[in-house]
């Protein structure tokens, strides 16, 4: 093993970055004037200890550790395995976040059982619905099946801050500036019904659905806080 990936895989050295991350995260946080908006029928849910199923895009993950009222109720995100996946749990750990790691290897079955039973416990799960390796705001189906088998009720969070840049990654993360900042939260439920035997059409239509209110709502994030909103390539 190179010297290069060992330290790369040290525990030592992924918790460090994980502290500087979570750093900058509490940073932009402090340092921003928040507006959070469309929350109020998802505080009164989550306090009540009904869980729920949040979904957000990928591009705005910096954000994520303030999305859910974590004085309130548990969550637990769904992340990959890979290295920037467990990087993303970490990080969400340090703020009392629980978290599972989505392996390649593992089958959606056992997945899906794990989650379900988070949720029987009245924790809440969060996933990026076009995560972990996109395409981008491509919602992929597994928030639907969880909808489907749960029963539980879904909300779209997203985040746009006025001042920030986007990274070079396939997903264009937003970083928004740590300093002098106006942002917003947004939460919005879909509102929409997954039947217990939809058929291959009706999937395809509620994923598309669920896709066009992410779009939605960073669309109105983003013009609230005077960014251009993202629109898809030709």
């Amino acid at each position: 093993m190179s010297i290069r990936k060992k330290i790369a895989d040290s525990e030592a050295v992924l918790n460090w970055v994980a502290r500087r991350i979570a750093s900058y995260i509490r940073m932009v946080n402090r340092n921003t004037t928040w507006q959070r908006i469309g929350y109020d029928e998802l505080d009164a849910l989550v306090e009540q200890g009904e869980p729920v199923i949040v979904v957000l895009w990928h591009q705005r993950l910096a954000q994520s550790p303030y999305f859910f009222p974590l004085d309130k109720g548990r969550i637990c995100s769904i992340t990959s395995a890979a290295r920037a996946g467990s990087m993303v749990g970490r990080v969400q750990q340090l703020f009392g976040m629980d978290t599972i790691a989505m392996a390649s290897k593992k089958r959606h079955v056992a997945l899906s059982r794990e989650v379900l039973g988070k949720m029987k416990q009245g924790i809440s799960i969060g996933i990026a619905a076009d995560g972990p390796r996109g395409p981008e705001r491509v919602s992929k189906t597994v928030p639907l099946v969880w909808a489907r088998s749960s029963g539980k009720r879904v909300f779209g969070i997203t985040y746009s801050a006025r001042h920030g840049r986007e990274a070079g990654t396939w997903d264009r993360l937003l970083m928004p500036r740590p300093w002098r900042n106006e942002g917003v939260f947004l939460c919005r439920e879909w509102t929409e019904t997954v039947p217990r035997k939809a058929s291959e059409e009706q999937v395809e239509e509620l994923r598309q659905s669920l896709q066009q209110h992410m779009n939605d709502i960073t669309a109105e994030a983003d013009r609230m806080v005077g960014r251009e909103p993202w629109t898809p390539e030709a």
